[in-house]
Parts: C-alpha cells; structure tokens; sequence
C-alpha cells in the first residue's frame, strides 16, 4: 500500500508520492514540500511521519497551526485517506493507495474509474450532495463545502431537513464523528465517484 498527498497550489494540483521516514513540510525550499509561494505557511511547518501501515501528521510549533479535516491539531495524528490538510492558505489531501497484491481491502485513492462503488442514494440525499459539493468548482483557490443553511436554500428545505440527509450520508459513507464531517463527506463523494466535478460545473452553470 503506498500514500500520496494532493497538493493545490497557485499553479494547479500536484500529486507527491509519500515515502522514507518522515516528509516534511514547509515554506523553506528544503523541505520535501515546499510551499514557497504561500507566505502564511512556516518554514517548518508540519511533518509527516511514516507509521508503517499508515501516516500521521504533527505540527512544529508553526505560527499558524496546522488543521486537519476543519480541526486545529496539538499533537500527532494518524491520517485516512481523504483527509483534508490545511497549512496557512494551503489546501492537501491524503490519499492511501490500495495495492491489489496485498490481498487485503484497504483504503483506495481517487481514480478515473473509482475502485469503490458509492453507496445507493436516495434522489434527496443525491441533491444534497451534489449543493454539498457545488462550491469544490468556484474561482475560490481553497474551496469550502457549502453550509447547513446554504443548502437549505438552494434546497428550498429546512435546515433539520438537510441535518437529516447529511446523517444519513455519513452513515452510509461511513465518515468518522471528528473532524469536519462535511469536508470529509465531498472529499468521499468526489474520490467514490458519487459526484463527478463535471457533474457540478454542469450544475453550476
């Protein structure tokens, strides 16, 4: 099983595969990562570690703190694929890369074709997601999923109505209680396959 991390910057996405010891990442040019262009990010940052079967990431004492899935983090915390980094104004995501010759079910990374089906969806919980994941295609370098009430409106359904759907999603994409479960929702979705970003930028026109 290898990882990777999707890194958005001014000039597009990169992908940088995960290996070794430990990566870290910074503003400095020596870092594995170097997020140069970014002047809110330290020049140590934060590191990723190498847990064997899996990754974590602990802030160095950054003047911004390092946030994971919406949470600011204070001590070193193990990764899951779809995990959204935020360091100063940049935005990464974690991915974890199922190796068919393992022969075990892990976790598996975005792909042209998803290796995961999504879950059966009701056509509600589908206009959920599709509102939920609408803002991923704005102008806005680092996107944020859209609000409870956002949704409601575009919707035109009450707030406890679109809390309902959003449980209901979690449950079914098994999206873990901590962290922002919104922004691990779209990730989800969009790495299943459940929404395509064409499918928004059509929606969005």
């Amino acid at each position: 099983m290898s990882s990777h991390l999707e890194v958005f910057k001014p000039a597009g996405r990169e992908l940088v595969p995960l290996g070794g010891e430990r990566v870290t990442l910074g503003k400095a040019s020596g870092n594995d990562i170097a997020l140069e262009h970014d002047e809110t990010v330290s020049r140590l940052h934060a590191v990723f570690e190498n847990l064997g079967a899996a990754w974590s990431i602990r802030d160095m004492g950054s003047r911004n703190g390092t946030y994971l899935n919406g949470e600011k983090i204070t001590a070193e915390r193990v990764l899951h694929s779809g995990d959204e980094v935020r360091v100063g104004k940049s935005r990464l995501i974690f991915w974890m890369v199922h190796d068919p010759a393992d022969g075990r079910r892990d976790e598996q990374t975005v792909s042209a074709q998803p290796l995961e089906a999504p879950p059966r969806l009701t056509r509600r919980e589908d206009d959920v997601l599709v509102a939920l994941c609408r803002p991923l295609v704005s102008d806005d370098p680092f996107p944020e999923p859209a609000s409870v009430k956002a949704m409601a409106g575009e919707l035109f359904v009450t707030e406890a109505a679109v809390k309902q759907h959003l449980q209901n999603l979690y449950d079914k994409f098994a999206i873990p209680t901590e962290g922002d479960r919104r922004v691990r929702l779209a990730n989800e979705a969009l790495r299943r396959g459940a929404v395509t970003l064409a499918q928004l930028r059509d929606s969005a026109t």
